[in-house]
């Protein structure tokens, strides 16, 4: 069951539209603005941010010229990269060279069709939600694939099968914490995981806190961002990408549109990374005062600056050690955790 109405519905009432063709422009409209938000969010993170905030953990001026904050910034870069020259290497197998870029962002704009950002907006809300926002997440990974077969570039395929092994390796772990969410719930419908979170777990001093999961079993938190972490390719598990092993990894060869689409893509994932944390752990929307869309807001940026700091302070593993750590590690931990999150959950009900 639906426990909001979701944005299409409310775009499609507000237009007057009912039946087939109220869903389908309400879900277009719905999607466009999404996706809008999404990419405004990215175009901030990538070019501005990331700079600002490294600079800052690295005690050094960023960018300060064009705007107020040097946020102007975001408009030259655009275009600078934009308006390079697309160089095709010889030998790439052109069909998937060309459509790998496109399913990497895709891929994330795709999973937030089903994220509750508060105050009605979500694009859809299926009791398999969950499930949704994780399959439509790995699906990067054939695009990384596909980059690095495509682009007869050794390194480029180095990285590609680095990418399959982080995915391997942590995709497991980190859907199996997820799991015990489930277990915790009995849902896989992302608003009602909220709605549950939702609830008060204890007063303190008269301090409402409520049942994030987060503290209810700040175990299963902790690993799921580090297994979030290595599925979006951040500091220490950038292993796919290592510019000082492999030259850039599976995007060696791309320039242009289509570096801007990867690059995009990466950036994107992590929002996405930092929304399943925000649903599954923190609340989602929820918080005090402010609407929920801005707490939503906050907890995905919180997660970028977590990301950030880590590739500022964390020095990358190596790829062995990356495997070691997931397989000898975070699998049994994760496994560990949903078994004693089931045994729990059996006692109380």
């Amino acid at each position: 069951m639906n426990l909001q109405t979701v944005l299409p519905e409310t775009i499609s009432g507000l237009l007057g539209l009912e039946g087939i063709l109220g869903d389908v422009v309400g879900g277009l409209i719905g999607a466009f603005l999404i996706a809008n938000i999404m990419l405004i969010t990215t175009a901030l993170a990538g070019p501005w941010a990331k700079r600002k905030i490294t600079a800052a953990f690295g005690d050094r001026i960023a960018v300060n010229r064009l705007g107020p904050f040097g946020l102007l910034v975001i408009i030259p870069d655009a275009v600078r990269l934009l308006s390079k020259e697309l160089i095709v290497p010889e030998g790439v197998d052109r069909p998937a060279w060309d459509i790998a870029p496109i399913i990497i962002p895709f891929s994330a704009l795709l999973g937030f069709a089903v994220i509750p950002m508060g105050n009605g907006i979500q694009l859809a809300d299926p009791e398999t939600g969950l499930a949704f926002a994780f399959a439509a997440g790995s699906i990067a990974s054939l695009g990384l694939v596909m980059t690095g077969y495509a682009s007869n570039n050794k390194f480029s395929l180095i990285g590609a099968l680095r990418a399959v092994a982080a995915n391997i390796a942590y995709e497991i772990p980190l859907v199996v914490t997820a799991a015990s969410v489930v277990i915790f719930t009995g849902s896989l419908q992302m608003s009602e995981i909220v709605a549950i979170q939702a609830e008060p777990l204890l007063t303190v001093a008269g301090v409402t806190i409520p049942t994030w999961f987060a503290f209810v079993n700040p175990f299963a938190f902790v690993l799921f961002l580090v297994a979030n972490m290595a599925e979006i390719g951040r500091n220490p598990f950038d292993i796919p990408e290592a510019p000082t092993e492999i030259v850039a990894g599976y995007q060696t060869e791309y320039s242009s549109v289509y570096f801007v689409l990867i690059y995009l893509g990466e950036f994107i994932h992590i929002f996405l990374g930092g929304a399943l944390a925000a649903v599954l752990f923190l609340g989602g929307p929820a918080g005090p005062f402010l609407p929920g869309f801005v707490w939503f807001y906050i907890k995905i940026w919180a997660f970028f600056l977590f990301t950030q700091w880590a590739r500022s302070a964390v020095p990358r593993l190596r790829v062995d050690q990356f495997l070691e750590i997931g397989w000898k590690g975070m699998l049994v931990l994760s496994f560990a955790n949903l078994v004693l999150t089931a045994i729990i959950v059996g006692v109380i009900a």
